[in-house]
């Protein structure tokens, strides 16, 4: 690997695809099924990361709840999948980026309408 791209993103990187397959796959809470992994951010020591998460549908503090609640688990599947001495502990973020984003766009879309409606003399 280049040495611009350094071990704590690469191990971010795959505990954010590690985490996706094992939700995906293993874990069998219903308020975890529409969860979406969007980033990790691990620090330079490995001992700590934080997950970005979105809902699909569903309450997403209630996913919260349930991705704490797992954690454990999440953190020995993660151990056998990946060649780290020491996992980090892992701490949940609901990422609302996505639902702003989805809001900026309705925002756009009912400007672009509203100019639609009443044209500008110029």
């Amino acid at each position: 690997m280049p040495s611009d791209f350094p071990r704590s993103r690469r191990v971010a990187e795959q505990i954010r695809q590690e985490l996706a397959d094992i939700l995906w796959r293993e874990v069998q809470d219903p308020r975890v099924k529409g969860v979406t992994i969007n980033a990790v951010e691990v620090t330079s020591d490995l001992e700590h990361a934080k997950i970005w998460f979105t809902v699909m549908t569903g309450d997403h503090q209630a996913a919260a709840k349930a991705l704490q609640h797992t954690v454990g688990f999440l953190r020995r599947a993660l151990a056998q999948r990946m060649r780290l001495r020491l996992v980090p502990s892992l701490t949940f973020q609901y990422d609302e980026s996505v639902e702003r984003g989805v809001h900026l766009s309705q925002l756009i879309d009912e400007a672009v309408e509203e100019d639609k409606r009443h044209p500008h003399d110029d």
